[in-house]
């Protein structure tokens, strides 16, 4: 008997072949079939969107790095205002199939590999998020916070967008420098130079370069 928690070269067949379903099924996908065909990753994005898989490559050392510590921010505050946030969780809407960034929901997803997207009171994504528009996806959800990370020239910057008639319109931004505060659905503040780290030293990056050659 194998170790819980340990994976062999068995499992990882079963999930290369499971992935080659994204090549040879010739119907539409939906978020159900999703979940029991293919495996968990924590690679690519796979989500389905109108019938079609939408494979999204993993981020930059930047984007997970700046997803682990706002995540960890966020959580602290959503839990004392009573809700619950997650990084990259399943999210159903529908037929379709979403993973934001960040996910906070109304109430506890422990034990879940989904939830209803009816439970999300924000879904907060790191510019940029893929090849569809994912705020006017998660506005037609009828999500009522959305919150947009932009990485752009390692200068990130926080936006926070309020569900208003059908369309997200705007609530509170900062920029690295500044102090981004929100008071809804929770109260947060962050400077968002403080969820990047430092940049890499040239000589790392060389070796980096030359050890993938």
């Amino acid at each position: 008997m194998r170790a819980s928690g340990f994976s062999t070269w068995s499992d990882h067949g079963r999930a290369a072949a499971s992935l080659e379903l994204l090549g040879i099924r010739d119907q539409a996908w939906t978020a159900g079939d999703a979940l029991k065909l293919l495996p968990e990753t924590n690679g690519p994005r796979i989500e389905v969107l109108r019938g079609c898989v939408v494979v999204t490559p993993g981020g930059s050392i930047d984007r997970r790095g700046v997803q682990m510590e706002l995540g960890h921010r966020i959580r602290t505050a959503a839990r004392a205002a009573g809700w619950w946030a997650y990084p990259s969780v399943n999210v159903v809407s529908g037929d379709d199939l979403f993973i934001p960034d960040l996910v906070v929901l109304r109430s506890s997803g422990g034990g879940r590999r989904a939830v209803d997207i009816a439970t999300a009171v924000l879904l907060g994504e790191i510019a940029p998020a893929g090849l569809f528009d994912r705020p006017r996806e998660y506005a037609a959800a009828e999500v009522p916070f959305f919150l947009r990370v932009d990485l752009r020239n390692r200068v990130p910057a926080l936006a926070l967008y309020e569900l208003v008639e059908g369309e997200y319109r705007p609530l509170a931004a900062a920029a690295a420098g500044a102090t981004f505060v929100m008071w809804q659905p929770f109260e947060f503040s962050v400077d968002p130079a403080d969820l990047l780290d430092e940049e890499a030293p040239e000589e790392a990056s060389a070796e980096a370069s030359g050890a993938g050659e």
